[in-house]
């Protein structure tokens, strides 16, 4: 597909209205089986670590991954076809402040209970877009996200309860009587196309218990607008993992960094 710079009007407004927009663009043949070699190579240098669970893998001194393989996964981090369409909803002063390698094993992938993002993270005020890029063919088969269309609109996050079930990503979940499941829909994803997410959007996923890996990198982004809370006591809410907020870095990928200049280093797609 020709280069995208932008969602168009159209997806925006899916977007605002559903929370959620797949915009029409997939990255090159040659990006993603580049992402595919390297998450072959993270996996295997990740052995015990629970596969739903390599957080910033971009991150150096994280996740014991050597050095090689953290510079490619904070290059793919910046592509600027995604980013323009993150600036798109989030305005042009964007900062890069988490990521994930997310993959869900063939037959034991891990339930991902309905929630909300904002439950967990120390950004003030809260707004933040989601990158769900998809490494694997993505569908509900092999346990794609499942989102409740409109459940951002109120700008708040709804009750969750504690969950601590071993066959779950996180420990939290929101509160059944909060959303309609019945009005659930599939984020199917081919490989090399992505979807944007609002922080306030109701979401989760189902176990994998095909014979086919899902795998993605999942990236966080928040306007510039918003402060990086280090002195937060927020966690990351999973038994199988836990993240730093106080110490993690975060990257300015355009624009200004507004309160957070202290806190902020230059992605190098942008420095």
């Amino acid at each position: 597909m020709p280069l995208k710079t932008a969602l168009s009007p159209q997806e925006k407004n899916v977007y605002q209205k559903e929370g959620l927009v797949k915009p029409d663009y997939s990255l090159p043949r040659k990006t993603v089986e580049r992402m595919l070699i390297l998450t072959e190579r993270t996996l295997a240098a990740t052995v015990g670590q629970p596969s739903e669970s390599i957080v910033c893998p971009y991150l150096p001194g994280w996740n014991g991954l050597p050095e090689q393989i953290t510079r490619e996964w904070l290059e793919l981090s910046g592509i600027p076809e995604i980013v323009e369409c993150v600036a798109s909803v989030l305005g042009p002063d964007l900062i890069l402040w988490g990521g994930q390698l997310f993959c869900k094993s063939a037959h034991t992938g891990l339930e991902v209970p309905w929630h909300q993002d904002g439950q967990y993270w120390p950004i003030t005020p809260l707004k933040t877009c989601s990158v769900w890029l998809a490494i694997d063919d993505v569908n509900t088969e092999n346990g794609c996200m499942r989102y409740i269309p409109g459940s951002h609109r109120k700008r708040e996050l709804f009750p969750h309860r504690e969950d601590q079930r071993e066959d779950l990503v996180l420990n939290q979940a929101t509160e059944e009587s909060c959303f309609d499941e019945a009005t659930a829909k599939d984020d199917e994803l081919q490989a090399g196309c992505f979807s944007l997410h609002d922080v306030f959007l109701i979401h989760g996923s189902q176990p994998n218990r095909s014979a086919k890996r899902r795998a993605a990198y999942v990236l966080r982004f928040m306007p510039a607008s918003s402060l990086w809370d280090r002195s937060t006591a927020k966690e990351s809410g999973s038994a199988h993992y836990q993240t730093h907020f106080s110490t993690r870095p975060i990257f300015l990928l355009r624009g200004n960094a507004g309160a957070n200049t202290e806190l902020i280093s230059r992605h190098p797609h942008y420095a």
